[in-house]
């Protein structure tokens, strides 16, 4: 009898090469079937993230089509789904990478339950992290709660090699039947901002390698000078990547590796930050409420301020504090923001407007094509001050200072905001065309006041922080 066909159920893993469980479905010699299921935990991602997937979706279909296989689409319940493809194929097993938020981590529960209780094989795989997060511990026990102790305990510790891109997949007998990409419409959130974000991302596995391989070959060199100069052209730009799977995280770490062996300058700081989302994930495994609760429970009865008209101002990029306004346009221009840009941010919407962090993070959720469940969380309780590793309460970036500071000549503010300049750009521009028609705004009408003077801001922020005692 031929061996059963073996379904392996893609999620955040749109890559041949470095998928362990890709390259052990290969080895096999079984059929596979890859199958991504538009469930609805994953109906509910933001509009630029969910858009972005579909774009990666599309392209790891051709991917698989190049090695004979297909990608199959079915839309519904995860179990419903997987039990449909079994009955339809006669799989014996259903194989996954996993993920490590609450809600992903209670439906694959759910899902391995009830393939096991009818007699199907069900196995996750690592794939997504370098680490499992419960793999690394304190001297205790425990699981790591400061950043820098977490880079000491894994920095030396064995990385497997990335696996190769397997050259062919066995074909089942009959394939199932597939759903159309085109017909889930996952860019509909996005309106008219897809045409304009389109032209900033870079899609797929080749567009990953090769972002990577120009990184090493030369930007890493000054990557810890550099890079937290948002006008420059400093970083890997992997993050979109990284997000969807569409490059493997022992990919990067190797080739990180290689470059601090060579003695190349930026090497360490680079795989310090690939780190950190390592750290963010071991974080989110074991304290599952960072998503939505202050990881410092002496933060949960902080007077922080609902959603309101100053945060509204915040997300249209119309504060009149231009290096937190050119941050946020590029945002609605790319679909991403620089890292440095990021902590200014969200120190201001925090700390100057006194705005709860989680109304910032659900809008960079809705914004961001590089959005990621653990990284997005940390980066909003560590600016706010209530998570592990936070700055301290009293640190309050100057979105000012910081400026003179990280663009000197104004290169990006001028970049993204258009009433700064006599002849705006086309990024500056794009702006218009990306944003919400709701909004009414227009490169020709006067740039704003400020909301805030910025040290009457840090001043306010201060008296509500030492009023808590803290």
């Amino acid at each position: 009898m031929p061996a059963s066909p073996l379904i392996l159920w893609i999620r955040r893993d749109l890559r041949l090469s470095d998928n362990p469980m890709l390259a052990r479905a290969a080895a096999s010699g079984r059929p596979v079937i890859p199958l991504f299921i538009l469930d609805p935990e994953t109906e509910q991602i933001g509009a630029a993230a969910k858009w972005r997937l579909g774009l990666g979706l599309a392209e790891f279909a051709r991917r698989l089509d190049a090695v004979g296989s297909r990608l199959i689409l079915r839309r519904g319940p995860a179990v419903a789904v997987l039990q449909s493809v079994v009955a339809e194929t006669g799989a014996g097993a259903v194989h996954w990478a996993r993920l490590y938020d609450a809600t992903a981590k209670a439906r694959d529960t759910r899902v391995k339950a009830e393939l096991r209780r009818a007699g199907v094989e069900a196995e996750s795989h690592p794939g997504h992290l370098l680490f499992e997060p419960w793999t690394i511990e304190t001297g205790q026990g425990g699981y790591y709660k400061v950043y820098s102790p977490f880079w000491r305990a894994v920095k030396n510790r064995p990385v497997d090699a990335p696996t190769s891109a397997p050259k062919r997949l066995a074909q089942p007998v009959a394939w199932p039947a597939s759903e159309a990409l085109a017909d889930w419409q996952m860019g509909q959130a996005m309106q008219r901002g897809a045409e304009v974000v389109a032209k900033h991302v870079g899609v797929g596995e080749a567009v990953a390698q090769r972002r990577l391989s120009e990184f090493l070959d030369g930007l890493i060199d000054d990557y810890k000078s550099l890079r937290d100069f948002p006008a420059l052209n400093a970083t890997s730009r992997l993050s979109e990547n990284l997000t969807c799977g569409e490059i493997g995280p022992r990919t990067i770490w190797h080739g990180g590796m290689r470059a601090l062996l060579e003695g190349r300058a930026g090497a360490e700081q680079f795989l310090k930050e690939l780190v950190w989302r390592e750290f963010s994930y071991h974080l989110l495994h074991h304290c599952p409420e960072i998503t939505d609760q202050p990881w410092r429970a002496e933060w949960a009865a902080f007077p922080w301020r609902g959603d309101n008209a100053d945060a509204e101002r915040w997300r249209q990029g119309m504060t009149g504090e231009p290096f937190v306004d050119a941050a946020m346009r590029e945002m609605y221009v790319t679909g991403t923001m620089h890292n440095r840009a990021r902590m200014i941010v969200a120190s201001y919407l925090t700390k100057h407007l006194m705005t709860d962090w989680r109304v910032g993070q659900c809008w960079f959720a809705q914004c961001l094509t590089d959005w990621d469940v653990a990284s997005n969380a940390m980066g909003w309780q560590w600016a706010a001050g209530s998570g592990p590793d936070a700055a301290p309460y009293f640190r309050i970036f100057n979105p000012a200072t910081q400026a003179e500071k990280f663009d000197p000549k104004s290169s990006y503010r001028k970049r993204y905001i258009a009433e700064l300049s006599p002849n705006p750009g086309c990024e500056a521009l794009d702006y218009f065309a990306a944003i919400p028609r709701a909004w009414a705004l227009s490169p020709e009408a006067r740039y704003p006041d400020r909301i805030i003077d910025l040290a009457a801001g840090r001043a306010r922020a201060l008296a509500a922080y030492q009023a808590r005692n803290f």
